[in-house]
């Protein structure tokens, strides 16, 4: 069954299975798109950087979250695509073995055009210990039922 903007309703919530982050992920995802040595070289990362090891690139967490977003709900609905982000922050580094998971909440509906409703859901990306390391508020475009 597809869900479409008249499905949903502030308060609405989803969660995630866990994703396992690894290692090797966080260096080939840093090579390519934010080549800082302390996403792509484990040894100076431990002993140089403020972290005391590797940790993802911000917008490799952005990006899993997007993964776990989609796989838990997007994938079921009739969605148009994202308008944007807000309020998107890091609060803690993603570590390799870490384990992530996320919980989404809407927070507001609007009727943007008699085809398309706009949601404003926010998502945070939690640890295994349970720790938010990532959150935004993610603006989603629906398809609006055809009432014809």
């Amino acid at each position: 069954m597809t869900i479409y903007f008249e499905d949903l309703a502030v308060g609405d919530e989803w969660t995630s299975e866990e994703y396992e982050v690894s290692q090797d992920e966080i260096i080939e995802f840093a090579e390519q798109y934010d080549p800082q040595w302390f996403h792509t070289d484990p040894e100076r990362a431990a002993e140089e950087s403020i972290y005391g090891s590797l940790i993802a690139a911000g917008f490799h967490t952005a990006a899993i979250s997007t993964r776990l977003f989609v796989d838990c709900f997007l994938s079921d609905t009739a969605t148009l695509g994202g308008k944007g982000i807000d309020k998107l922050r890091w609060h803690e580094p993603v570590r390799p073995d870490d384990r992530l998971s996320i919980r989404a909440e809407i927070l507001e509906l609007e009727v943007e055009t008699d085809s398309r409703g706009l949601a404003n859901i926010q998502i945070e990306t939690a640890n295994q210990d349970g720790d938010v390391v990532f959150s935004m508020i993610a603006l989603v475009m629906f398809a609006r039922r055809d009432e014809a």
